[in-house]
């Protein structure tokens, strides 16, 4: 996982040099230097490339993961033709290659990305219905002066779009590399691909599902449903470096990390997963997290952070995060401690439990669903803004301190199979029908994927554990904490002006409007707040507004078990 940033001009012809902040500066310098605003997604080698008579300029900020030796980008096709910047990985690219070497002879991938560029050759734009996993790239046609722009279906990667005052597209991982350049931005929407000409790009989904507008009828099988997750797992560990977990202690990061270790183990009876919690002294999650770790043998480490170091980091996070949104500030001032240490480790690639609360109904205000096609409909909702929230956060944190997290269970084909599963199998409390779900736990949120692994991978206390969210699990402290300092920095009559001076996506706490006059100053530009999407439950559900899992009527305050 890396940086990418591009500069396509919109006539394909030479491009001035341009005035910044009171100095001049070349195409190639101003490609350079406004990349260096993500440069801590890249800390390893930084690669440039300009075609100067066409006005294009691409650089690659690169996090060495999978061919370390020879994977620096940007890559050019042997005939110079066809250049290509990629961030995050293709996860089917070692059958892709034997397909490429049976086509050209011989052929050695200098990266999983690599074969990108190779499949363009032969697929043109449909290259993406041969690729799977987590990406977000730029590729310029230097024989049709066409631009292919893409991102993955769920938007693990994160990518940018702004346009200058001449009309030039300017591509970029983080939107701090274009707010002083461009006049608008906005964020590329996951599972589309933009092709063509600059000012004459065609835009079509490359990413179509039937569960998207219709109802699941698939009965949930639990082997398949285990077999599924432990292939996904499998092919998130292609890695050349040295890699660990994040392990929370709930029943996501924790299932990842035992479906982890069992795979490595094949290889290495003795192998011990590196993993890793953070948390307040007193963090609910802490005790959750020792005990998988005893489990499944793994070696574990626990990042105390204090209140006030956190604290010290809101406007910080506000600038990695490229967001205002109250959850997703809450949760990853803690992360942001993580990641730090786990990067001083020597670690550079991290398993996470993400996107499982959405394709199975895990929050808890997803017991409060009326019915099963509501609660289906706000599955694939969840689903289709993960970009803006989980995926964001963990993507962005863990690039702050260069470091590439994965999420299995967005694994595309793991999230296709979950979201076909009918909705009346995966819905918490009284709905609930699936058949094998016994008693009093066919409530829990998440029933089928807990039953799915019964067998041997985690104590049963964690496996039934109810959900924690992720900044109410780190400490009950800190967000009680987070929120009173927040709000203490906006006074009545600055509140009072909330609508006027915010029309879009008011903020209705203090807290909120002080996250969002951070980052108006961080990101002054048109379209930058519509990139934000604020996440709330759903209040005509009889949700509170409060995203914390602890405003929720069915959480269960110290008690690790639904019974």
């Amino acid at each position: 996982m890396c940086g990418i940033f591009a500069i396509f001009s919109r006539d394909s012809k030479p491009v001035g040099t341009q005035v910044l902040h009171g100095s001049k500066h070349s195409l190639r310098e101003m490609a350079y230097r406004q990349s260096g605003k993500q440069r801590h997604r890249g800390p390893d080698s930084t690669g440039v490339h300009v075609i100067a008579e066409d006005g294009v300029a691409m650089v690659h900020e690169r996090l060495r993961i999978v061919g370390v030796e020879r994977g620096d980008q940007p890559f050019v096709s042997n005939d110079g033709n066809v250049v290509l910047v990629a961030n995050g990985e293709i996860y089917n690219y070692l059958e892709l290659s034997a397909e490429i070497a049976k086509r050209l002879g011989t052929y050695k991938p200098k990266s999983d990305c690599h074969v990108i560029l190779e499949l363009y050759e032969v697929y043109g734009e449909d290259l993406l219905s041969h690729i799977t996993g987590m990406f977000a790239f730029a590729l310029y046609d230097k024989r049709t002066k066409q631009v292919l722009l893409a991102r993955d279906p769920f938007g693990i990667i994160p990518m940018y779009i702004g346009e200058d005052k001449a009309g030039n597209m300017w591509v970029a991982s983080e939107m701090k590399c274009l707010v002083d350049t461009c006049s608008k931005v906005e964020t590329f929407t996951p599972g589309e691909a933009r092709f063509g000409r600059v000012g004459e790009m065609r835009t079509f989904r490359h990413f179509q599902q039937s569960w998207i507008k219709e109802l699941p009828t698939n009965p949930c099988d639990l082997n398949l449903l285990r077999s599924s997750l432990e292939s996904a797992v499998r092919t998130h560990l292609h890695c050349d470096v040295n890699f660990g977990a994040l392990l929370s202690g709930g029943v996501d990061s924790s299932l990842i990390a035992a479906i982890a270790t069992k795979i490595m183990r094949e290889k290495d009876p003795y192998y011990r997963l590196k993993t890793f919690s953070v948390g307040l002294a007193d963090a609910p999650d802490f005790k959750a997290a020792r005990h998988v770790a005893k489990y499944i043998g793994s070696d574990h480490k626990e990042i105390v952070f204090q209140i006030d170091e956190a604290l010290d980091g809101i406007r910080d996070i506000v600038y990695h995060l490229e967001t205002y949104d109250v959850t997703t500030v809450r949760c990853s001032l803690p992360m942001l401690l993580l990641t730090r240490y786990i990067k001083s480790t020597g670690i550079k690639m991290i398993l996470s439990g993400e996107g499982a609360d959405e394709i199975f109904g895990g929050y808890l205000y997803f017991h409060k669903a009326p019915n099963c096609e509501q609660f289906h409909q706000e599955l694939v909702k969840r689903v289709q803004q993960l970009h803006l929230s989980d995926c964001l956060r963990a993507n962005k944190v863990a690039m702050a301190k260069g470091v590439e997290l994965r999420v299995p269970f967005l694994d595309t084909g793991f999230v296709n199979h979950v979201m076909q599963i009918r909705p009346q199998d995966k819905i918490p409390g009284e709905l609930n029908a699936f058949a094998e779900a016994l008693g009093p736990l066919r409530r829990i949120e998440k029933y089928v994927l807990r039953a799915a692994f019964t067998e041997n991978y985690l104590p049963d206390d964690v496996l039934w554990r109810q959900k924690e969210q992720f900044s109410d699990g780190v400490g009950y402290d800190w967000i009680d904490s987070i929120r009173r300092v927040a709000t203490s920095h906006v006074g009545d009559e600055e509140f009072a002006e909330a609508t006027r001076r915010f029309p879009f996506n008011t903020p209705t706490t203090k807290e909120a409007f002080y996250y969002r006059c951070i980052f108006e100053e961080q990101f002054p530009v048109e379209g930058a707040a519509r990139t934000v999407v604020r996440w709330v439950p759903r209040l005509d559900w009889g949700c509170p507004e409060d995203p914390s899992g602890r405003a929720q009527a069915v959480h269960q305050v110290n008690k690790d078990v639904i019974i």
